[in-house]
């Protein structure tokens, strides 16, 4: 099976195109990639942000669309409207399937990875494309205007995603206070996600996530299966994470998951 992610390089190769590429390999999922932008960063941030021009992107996107039969797809970060657009574009004229959307906003340190005008873009032009949306407390607030700070807004979140096109909604609940509980919702069921939290902080948790979900979708798993096996394999990864660099954070070194 090929999965495909369309998201940007990671110089330090915790996050990005480098993680998804790696989860795929693992999951037994070869892994084809468009590169949306190119970044500098390491263990202590994200330094300077180089967009690729969208033609290229769309160019990418078609030469593995053209060639390999994707079973699903990956969307991590996309950073300005036109590349939104773009990728929005492309998802329907190929007609890919089981396109997972990670709208990662912010870095850890701070740094835009999506402006405000792409965010407006993404509700309009993206969300309706994809199988799943995977944000996390914050990234709902932005998407939505809801403050997910429990369980129950979380849902509310999660309805207001689905609302806007999406065919269902991850919400995150690892920013919250609290156990660890994820809210999965598919315009028809609720279901809660329950984890465990670890103490330790790894860079390019949101990307090992949906890269798992997008190739356990490449794999054939029904939605909630393949959000319950990814859950599972990152809790796995960030016990395998390692702090390799100067900063105060573990990178995705793979999950050692049996399987």
């Amino acid at each position: 099976k090929v999965a495909l992610t369309i998201a940007a390089s990671d110089s330090s190769c915790g996050a990005g195109i480098q993680a998804d590429l790696a989860v795929f390999r693992e999951m037994g999922v070869y892994g084809v990639c468009a590169v949306t932008n190119v970044t500098a960063q390491n263990s202590l941030g994200v330094h300077k942000i180089n967009k690729v021009p969208p033609r290229i992107v769309a160019a990418q996107i078609d030469a593995v669309t053209r060639d390999f039969e994707v079973a699903a797809c990956k969307i991590g970060m996309l950073y300005s409207p036109q590349t939104v657009d773009l990728v929005g574009e492309r998802i329907a004229r190929r007609e890919i399937q089981n396109a997972v959307l990670d709208p990662v906003i912010k870095a850890k340190n701070g740094e835009v990875l999506l402006t405000e005008p792409a965010v407006k873009r993404v509700k309009r032009r993206l969300m309706s494309v994809v199988a799943i949306v995977t944000p996390n407390a914050h990234e709902a607030q932005a998407l939505t205007g809801i403050e997910v700070v429990d369980r129950a807004s979380a849902r509310d979140a999660a309805k207001a995603l689905i609302e806007m096109g999406a065919g269902a909604a991850l919400v995150k609940g690892g920013h919250i206070e609290g156990e660890p509980v994820d809210v999965f919702y598919d315009g028809s069921e609720f279901a809660e996600i329950a984890g465990r939290r670890i103490e330790k902080s790894m860079h390019g948790t949101g990307c090992v996530l949906s890269a798992a979900i997008a190739a356990r979708l490449a794999l054939g798993d029904e939605l909630v299966n393949a959000v319950t096996y990814a859950k599972s394999y990152v809790e796995k990864a960030i016990d395998a994470s390692q702090r390799l660099g100067k900063g105060g954070i573990s990178l995705y070194v793979g999950s050692q998951f049996p399987g």
